[in-house]
């Protein structure tokens, strides 16, 4: 199943699924109560937004060892992790804003965990069912500010920069290695597989909830493949995921 939060006629902004015929609209929230309509529109009237909207994004830094490497630094032990604010969540096709005087913008293609339960101190072999399904993002990264800041919290932390979507796919299997690539303008910058992670899923999130309680729509960004680069006003930059789909955002200067 891939679910999909819309933006409706007359600004209803919903949850739906995605079947041949179009959107089929849900009442309530895949993470609450969850109820399926017998309305379906036609994709073509529906406005995408971000999947969902998280209480806190936790990243994983240095997770692919060719990342790691183009970055001058080495697979860390554990997880290293860090949190991006629920503000920097936009959605397909909305822009990335680059803010004034932030000198070098990177993007950072990423598969995004999104937890489906309360979750604390899972054992990894029990994390499958906490978790509703997956997603694509862009852990879109200030460089400049990466480097002479003591913590990522800046670099990573501006309106904009996490784009999520288009659809969570509560079916994927992060083990299959799947491809997951980023282009700009039609480029190819990225190219890696999920299989290339250090640590896994299962050893992610068990991990990050021994440090803290995650909630129901709570993100987690599992580390970018080598080959991240500069992204400047009018770019088009796409991440895609092998199974997921397309994530589409334009790029702004402030």
């Amino acid at each position: 199943m891939k679910i999909v939060r819309i933006d409706a006629e007359a600004d209803d902004i919903t949850y739906g699924t995605v079947e041949p015929e179009g959107i089929r609209l849900y009442h309530g929230s895949p993470f609450f109560l969850w109820e399926r309509s017998e309305t379906v529109l036609p994709i073509t009237e529906v406005k995408l937004l971000s999947p969902v909207i998280p209480t806190k994004v936790i990243a994983v830094g240095r997770n692919y060892v060719d990342h790691a490497a183009e970055l001058g630094s080495k697979v860390p032990d554990t997880p290293a992790i860090f949190l991006k604010p629920p503000t920097t969540v936009i959605g397909p096709m909305a822009p990335i804003r680059i803010p004034r005087g932030v000198g070098e913008v990177h993007h950072e293609a990423e598969l995004a965990i999104v937890m489906g339960r309360v979750t604390r101190n899972v054992k990894e072999e029990d994390v499958a069912s906490h978790i509703l399904g997956y997603t694509a993002a862009n852990d879109v990264t200030a460089r400049d500010l990466q480097r002479s800041d003591v913590q990522w919290t800046r670099a990573k932390g501006f309106d904009s920069f996490c784009p999520l979507g288009p659809a969570i796919d509560t079916e994927f299997d992060p083990s299959a290695g799947n491809d997951i690539t980023c282009t700009v303008n039609g480029e190819l910058r990225q190219s890696g597989t999920t299989a290339d992670m250090v640590f896994g899923v299962a050893e992610i999130v068990s991990f990050v909830s021994a440090v803290m309680t995650l909630l129901p729509g709570d993100v987690i960004l599992t580390g970018t493949p080598a080959g991240v680069g500069p992204i400047t006003d009018g770019d088009r930059v796409e991440v895609a995921i092998e199974g997921i789909g397309v994530l589409l955002n334009p790029v702004v200067e402030m």
